[in-house]
């Protein structure tokens, strides 16, 4: 049997991919942004940002990268993390599970058919349920206060609430609280349902820019160690349980298809952000508020896919290989 193949690729390759891909991305069309929250029909339809970060540091941005943008449905993964670190990858798959729904992200069906368990902490049922889970149960402060520490230690930035678009999200969540109580009806939400959906709520009003994120993505493509501030968020063993659960749900009803386009385990939010992990190489984040039918930004998909493709990267192909080290640096 022969083996894998190995082969380095450079930071200049990496450089010169993202530039590409975001003059082949700019004047792209198609897509909307989303209308049912009200601050995110207003953002700029044409924003447009990419951030790579590699694992020794570097960041390699181009674009609107230092915009802050509604970080929504991306939260998810840092606040699943975090229910990871309090709770252990075992109680996690137990009281929330890690399992594809294939249908929409606010998707009471899927918790309907589910009953045992909300699927992952990656859709909206999950998530709520996973913010349930953060401790101290029931001091809304003190959960806070973990939600955005946590968030601290994967981006090495504060992060700051969009006070406009918690209040519109607010404003608009029937849904997710119907969802919320559905949880406790069947006992898979472990504190006051109410308490839990709003940290739901303002987690997902956080703002963000592709720079965060992508040094979120490498912390986890680094086994839990920051390589921006040099520090170890959590333990090498979860990286592997992230990664999977992003690998299965991260696109929603359209992951397959992601991952049949891409190779790369991605994440999307309805703000338009896009957070790549590409395990041993780099953390990738893109950002463009108009959306697909799914809610997915057009113009981050097309940006991703493009610097996959270039570099010859796929995380199923048998090759094996990585950025070669260089001093850390920021690309502008």
């Amino acid at each position: 049997m022969a083996a894998a193949s190995h082969k380095n690729i450079t930071a200049a390759e990496v450089r010169a991919a993202v530039n590409n891909a975001y003059e082949e991305v700019r004047n792209a069309s198609g897509g909307t942004n989303a209308s049912y929250i009200p601050y995110l029909a207003q953002v700029d339809p044409n924003l447009f940002g990419i951030t790579v970060c590699l694992l020794d540091g570097t960041l390699i941005s181009v674009g609107d990268s230092a915009h802050t943008f509604g970080i929504e449905s991306v939260s998810k993964v840092p606040t699943a993390i975090l229910a990871m670190r309090e709770y252990g990858a075992v109680d996690i798959l137990e009281k929330v599970g890690a399992d594809a729904t294939g249908l929409p992200f606010n998707s009471i069906m899927a918790l309907l058919l589910e009953k045992d368990r909300p699927s992952s902490p990656l859709v909206n049922a999950g998530a709520i349920a996973a913010c349930s889970l953060v401790e101290p149960v029931g001091d809304a402060d003190a959960k806070w206060k973990a939600i955005t520490s946590n968030i601290r230690e994967l981006t090495g930035t504060e992060p700051e609430v969009i006070q406009e678009l918690y209040q519109s999200e607010s404003g608009c969540d029937y849904n997710n609280r119907s969802i919320a109580w559905l949880l406790k009806s069947y006992g898979r939400i472990y504190d006051d349902p109410d308490l839990s959906l709003d940290l739901y709520t303002r987690q997902c009003s956080l703002g963000t820019t592709t720079e965060q994120l992508a040094i979120m993505g490498a912390t986890i493509a680094n086994d839990g160690f920051n390589p921006v501030t040099n520090t170890q968020v959590f333990d090498p063993d979860l990286a592997p349980k992230v990664t999977s659960m992003i690998t299965t749900v991260g696109f929603y009803e359209r992951t397959g298809d992601w991952l049949y386009r891409s190779g790369i385990p991605a994440k999307s939010g309805v703000g338009g952000g896009v957070l790549g992990v590409m395990p041993g190489m780099f953390g990738i984040a893109a950002f463009s508020p108009p959306l697909d039918e799914a809610g997915n930004s057009v113009k981050a998909q097309l940006a991703i896919r493009h610097i996959m493709h270039e570099l010859g990267l796929n995380i199923f192909a048998a090759s094996r290989l990585c950025v070669c080290q260089c001093t850390p640096t920021r690309e502008r």
